[in-house]
């Protein structure tokens, strides 16, 4: 349980305080898991991931693999970065994926320098001009 750099930089960006605090909020516990810190339990509908990161602070349905959990240590490196700005960033780089792919990550650069695969995600195809959002006709293109 050693302190790192990603750590401290997210306590004082604030990001880590509130994850803790809306793990409490969804009633989950936060334990240490190395330098970081994993919430298991979060039972709410949104959002609808199974797992997903403020901070320093991992909040999941469940235990998470080691591939997923390294997929959202480097979520945790991204808000160290960004601090609070993370969230807006994200929501852009997630509306740029749905207006290119259809979904929220397979063109989401966090998602992305994260590992799509890691993360569980599969990647869809960009669409052309021609693909209407929603269609079911999606040519792929070069991104």
């Amino acid at each position: 349980m050693g302190v790192n750099a990603v750590t401290i930089a997210n306590w004082v960006n604030l990001t880590t305080p509130v994850g803790m605090l809306v793990a409490r909020l969804a009633d989950c516990r936060p334990a240490h898991r190395g330098p970081y810190w994993q919430a298991t339990g979060y039972s709410r509908r949104f959002p609808m991931a199974s797992a997903f990161t403020i901070g320093s602070v991992v909040i999941s349905r469940s235990e998470l693999d080691p591939g997923v959990w390294q997929h959202e240590t480097s979520h945790m490196r991204q808000y160290a970065w960004c601090g609070a700005m993370f969230v807006p960033l994200y929501g852009l780089a997630s509306a740029w994926s749905w207006a290119r792919t259809g979904d929220w990550w397979s063109r989401n650069v966090f998602e992305r320098r994260a590992g799509l695969t890691a993360g569980g995600y599969v990647e869809r195809p960009v669409r052309t001009r021609g693909t209407r959002f929603g269609g079911t006709v999606a040519v792929a293109a070069d991104a």
